[in-house]
């Protein structure tokens, strides 16, 4: 077993196929089967099940992949400090964030990294919170913005904030409504993705009450034009189409008596002391999110006059109580 071994290992392992592992490490496919075939003769396990098309990595593949990948990640940051020093060295990052989140930090984050660290290179994937969990756990992604991530071991989570989930609707002259009650929510159809929806039920179970779904949509976009176009209503949280309420297209209107709500967390492998390059762009995405809090891009303070619930009104003073005063 060396690296060379592993090296191709993970690349046949990350691509789903030894021809296109074969042509992008520029090794002819017979060799590079014979290298897995040794691999799997000294572990004596079965590593790979050769498909008709592609490979599918069996339990003890994918064990081994976790060791690879964490031995080449361990060898690329030795590699690193050594040619940089303690500083944060030129180097890649590979940030995770979610289709409600990246548009929404992406901009401030790469505009700080080119005025605090122009040389780290920073590379970004998109996806929902459990594939960016489950790329964290493969060494795919360095740093990532988790929703509401459960509890584990292998990955560190450090809280951001905390933000509500409303509903969100075509703004009108006259709004028929200021808010929603719990059960005003359960009985509008909205349209939501699959991880709002479900920290959405999660929290409104102890109401004895669930969201009613008219469509599942994990495409944050297509949410909002179909909210745009009056379509119907969506529940999302607070953030996503922030600029669209601030402009007067949409309205953001609470659920009152619920605190239904998401979390927004740092996440990093528990397992590996971060690089100077991964803690620099971790401290800038906690920035960002901070100097979006302050503008209220998190909350419903100055989003819309109709997205807030009613005051109660203030009693009159009785001409009694005005002389007396």
């Amino acid at each position: 077993m060396d690296l060379r071994g592993i090296r191709y290992f993970v690349q046949i392992a990350e691509l789903g196929s030894i021809t296109r592992a074969a042509q992008q490490l520029r090794v002819a496919q017979p060799a590079l089967s014979r290298q897995l075939h040794g691999l799997e003769q000294e572990l004596g396990v079965t590593l790979l099940v050769r498909l008709p098309r592609g490979v599918r990595l069996t339990t003890a593949g994918r064990q081994f992949l976790d060791h690879c990948q964490r031995i080449l990640r361990e060898l690329s940051r030795a590699q690193e400090e050594l040619r940089g020093g303690a500083g944060a060295e030129q180097s890649r990052v590979i940030l995770g964030v979610s289709p409600t989140t990246g548009p929404l930090l992406l901009p401030g984050v790469v505009e700080r990294m080119r005025r605090q660290c122009p040389q780290i290179s920073l590379k970004v994937v998109d996806g929902f919170s459990y594939q960016l969990y489950e790329w964290l756990q493969a060494g795919r992604a360095d740093v990532a913005v988790l929703t509401n991530p459960v509890n584990s071991r292998t990955i560190r989570v450090a809280p951001l904030i905390s933000e509500p989930v409303v509903v969100f609707a075509r703004a009108q002259p006259r709004p028929p409504r200021r808010y929603f009650t719990v059960a005003e929510l359960a009985r509008t159809p909205v349209v939501s993705t699959e991880a709002i929806r479900t920290i959405a039920d999660e929290q409104l179970q102890r109401f004895g009450a669930r969201v009613r779904l008219e469509a599942e949509i994990d495409a944050v976009e297509a949410i909002r034009r179909l909210v745009l176009r009056g379509v119907g209503l969506a529940l999302m949280p607070a953030s996503t189409f922030h600029e669209d309420v601030a402009a007067g297209r949409l309205l953001a209107l609470p659920v009152v008596d619920a605190n239904i709500h998401r979390i927004l967390t740092l996440a990093q492998q528990a397992e590996r002391r971060p690089s100077p390059a991964i803690d620099e762009v971790a401290q800038i995405v906690v920035a960002e999110v901070r100097a979006l809090a302050e503008q209220g891009v998190f909350g419903l303070q100055g989003h819309n006059e109709s997205g807030a619930a009613p005051q109660p009104r203030k009693r009159r003073k009785s001409k009694q109580e005005r002389t007396a005063a």
